[in-house]
Formats: C-alpha cells, sequence, structure tokens
C-alpha cells in the first residue's frame, strides 16, 4: 500500500428516514473509524452521493417518498455510482418477490432489522477494503496517465530540442572556423610578412639561408591552406550563403579533388530553400557517407540522386567499392552508419544501406545511370514539414570532371 493511502478513510453512507435507525447504526459504525453520512429520505441519498463518492450504502427499503427500490434505482442510473455497493435494510420478513426486486435494481445484500452488530461490521468491513483497494488502483491508473501525458509532451518537444541542439552546434562551428581563419591567418600573414622583410633585407647572401625563408614561406602557404579547409569543414560557408543544392556540389567536388573518384550528382536543378536545420542535416549525412567512402569502399565512381517530392526528401548515394555486408551494417564498429541513423532520426526520416546490388539497383532513380553490380547503396529519406518550400521536381545531371 502506498503511503499516501496508509490514512485512507472510506465514505460509508447511512439512508434511513427514522432518525434513532441512523444514529444507531452511526454507534454501531463508529468503532471502524470511517467517514459516516447520514440522509433521512432518498432525494437526500442521491445528494450525497454526488458529495462523497460512499464506498458501501446502506439503504432502508420502506421510506416515503422515494422508497429504497427507487432510490437504489436512481443511484445505478448515475455513472460515478452505477457499481457502488448497496447493502438494503428491511425491517419485515423478506418475501422472494421483494428480493428479487432489490436485486434488480443493484442490492448487494440483506439485512434484517434489528441488525447484528458483528454482522453489519463483518460486511461493510469487505466493502470497506474493497473501497480502499480500488483508491489505490484509481490513484496508480492516475498517476500513470499522467506519466504517459508527460513522456508523450517530451516526445513532442524532444525534436524540436534536437533540431535547437543542431542550431546550436553549427553557430558554434560557424564562431570556430570564423576565429580560426581571423586569428592563425593574421598571425600566419604576420609571419610571412616578417620572412618577406628578412628575405629583403638578406639579398644577395647565402644561398642556403634565403632557399630555408622561401621554404618557411611555403610552409606558411600550406598552413593557410589547411586552417581554410579545416575552417570550412566546420562550416562550409557555400551551405549558408547559396543552399543545399550548391553545398551537395561542392562537396562532391571537394571529394573528386582529394580523392580522383568520379561523381554523377542527379540533383534539382532549381535553388532548394529548407529549414537551415534540415539543410545541415543533409549536407551532415552527405560529407559522413562521403568519408566512410573514402575510407573503406575502395571505389572509382560514386552517384548522387537527390528527389525531393510532395512529401519527402530522399537522398540516394552509390557507389562501386567493395561493398558493405550484413555484418559490417550491424557490427559494433558502424558508429559512423549510427550516426547517419540518429542524424534522420531527428526529423523522422530513416536510412537504408544496402551491400546486395540486387536491392541496390531496386532503389536507384531511373535517371541515374547503373553502375558495376557491386558496392555500397545508402538511401536516405526525411519527411517533409509542411513549412518547408521545395523547387519544382526538376532535376539536372552532372558529371564532375576527373581531376
Amino acid at each position: 500500500m502506498t503511503a499516501s493511502l496508509q490514512d485512507w478513510q472510506a465514505d460509508i453512507l447511512m439512508v434511513d428516514d427514522d432518525a434513532g435507525n441512523l444514529l444507531a447504526l452511526e454507534a454501531l459504525l463508529e468503532p471502524m473509524g470511517q467517514r459516516l453520512h447520514r440522509a433521512r429520505s432518498g432525494e437526500e441519498a442521491l445528494r450525497m452521493v454526488l458529495k462523497c463518492n460512499p464506498s458501501v450504502i446502506l439503504l432502508d427499503v420502506r421510506m416515503p417518498g422515494k422508497d429504497g427500490f427507487e432510490t437504489a434505482r436512481m443511484i445505478r442510473l448515475r455513472e460515478r455510482s452505477r457499481l457502488t455497493p448497496i447493502i438494503f435494510l428491511t425491517g419485515l420478513c423478506l418475501e422472494i418477490e421483494s428480493a428479487f426486486r432489490g436485486y434488480e435494481v443493484g442490492a448487494v445484500d440483506y439485512l434484517m432489522k434489528p441488525v447484528v452488530p458483528e454482522v453489519l461490521r463483518a460486511k461493510v468491513a469487505v466493502f470497506v477494503a474493497l473501497g480502499k483497494i480500488n483508491a489505490e488502483l484509481t490513484r496508480e491508473i492516475a498517476e500513470r496517465q499522467l506519466a504517459e501525458e508527460q513522456m508523450r509532451e517530451l516526445a513532442l518537444q524532444l525534436p524540436a530540442l534536437a533540431v535547437r541542439l543542431i542550431d546550436v552546434r553549427e553557430e558554434e562551428r560557424a564562431g570556430i572556423a570564423r576565429d580560426i581563419e581571423r586569428e592563425l591567418g593574421q598571425v600566419l600573414s604576420g609571419l610571412k610578412t616578417d620572412l618577406g622583410w628578412l628575405a629583403g633585407e638578406l639579398a644577395g647572401g647565402d644561398p642556403v639561408l634565403l632557399e630555408k625563408i622561401a621554404a618557411m614561406g611555403r610552409l606558411i602557404d600550406s598552413t593557410i591552406d589547411i586552417i581554410g579547409g579545416i575552417a570550412t569543414g566546420l562550416r562550409p560557408a557555400i551551405l549558408g550563403d547559396k543552399g543545399l543544392i550548391p553545398a551537395l556540389r561542392w562537396q562532391a567536388d571537394q571529394m573528386q579533388e582529394r580523392t580522383g573518384i568520379g561523381f554523377r550528382l542527379d540533383l534539382p536543378d532549381e535553388p532548394l530553400v529548407l529549414d537551415g536545420a534540415l539543410s545541415t542535416t543533409v549536407l551532415r549525412i552527405f560529407q559522413e557517407i562521403l568519408t566512410n567512402i573514402a575510407r573503406h569502399a575502395k571505389a572509382d565512381r560514386v552517384e548522387v540522386s537527390l528527389i525531393v517530392g510532395d512529401t519527402d526528401l530522399d537522398l540516394t548515394v552509390m557507389d562501386d567499392g567493395i561493398g558493405i555486408s550484413e555484418s559490417q551494417i550491424h557490427g559494433q564498429e558502424s558508429l559512423g552508419l549510427s550516426g547517419l541513423q540518429e542524424r534522420a532520426q531527428i526529423f523522422g526520416g530513416k536510412v537504408s544501406i544496402h551491400g546486395n546490388p540486387a536491392h541496390g539497383a531496386a532503389l536507384r532513380s531511373a535517371s541515374v545511370r547503373r553502375i558495376p553490380a557491386h558496392g555500397t547503396t545508402v538511401s536516405v529519406s526525411i519527411p517533409m514539414n509542411r513549412r518547408e518550400r521545395r523547387t519544382k521536381n526538376t532535376s539536372r545531371t552532372a558529371v564532375l570532371p576527373t581531376s
């Protein structure tokens, strides 16, 4: 029993038009330590039922106006009290017809007047115990319903919180990228200026020393390029300036320059305007897919398709590499693949990964050229929010020139 119900008391309603009988009943039941309520008529009994929701009702059969049978029938018509136990009290020998009438209107038992105290208390005690159990169950149900409602509210809040975290993280990345380019870039530019001055001062001097200065200058230029690459990786400026489609093209171009892998892109030709967090997520998913291809696939070609429909955004990336196995997809080391799923699920999306060429072929867009019957296909499907605007479903296929 929960602590909050340790001091629980049952409400017991006694109904009799005779005040003396009510006082006698009260004296007999008072030792049980429950809350006792009295009513002198059927009408008053109906009002008390609404007020105290009794665990058991002791109801006199014969009363002026509404008798016990009619009062019981009215009690049963009300939703709140339709299952409340009713014990009829009668001072007459109970006829079979009256007994049937009582049970028809919901009586659970009869007691003859004058009642035997031990019998009265024993019968009432049963319904008091049942009332306590019912109160506990009602409380637990209410607590569970409250917990479920809180969970539903939390479930509704989590996607918005996740999207906000994406925005905050990207803002932090953009800030770090700006700081890196501004602070480190300025320092390195200053060093290069100083080296230029030093080289001028040593013009016509020791050739070995001048070559060392030149090598230091080249190293600074290389470091500046590396810093620019890090800053761009943290937050590609093209995503905010031109949108998702140019950012995808730029990312594929960067991958091709770095690795020599050929790309065929089937992307919408017109600008695509999406929620900032969704655009960022699609780009990050694409970057992660390309990273996995560069590390593991040993591919020569990659085909990319992006289709924006009325209800979904579908991104498909296929490579002609060695192909991924089922054990690799579900293995403990597949953290990168889990990251794809987690990013897509924030927007209610899903990611499918197949190393089976039969499945891969079924997922390909009709406008995407077939590639060799091996490799890996990654398909990402994300529901479109009504707030998001999309282009017409026109696309242009492009083959990036090999480096």
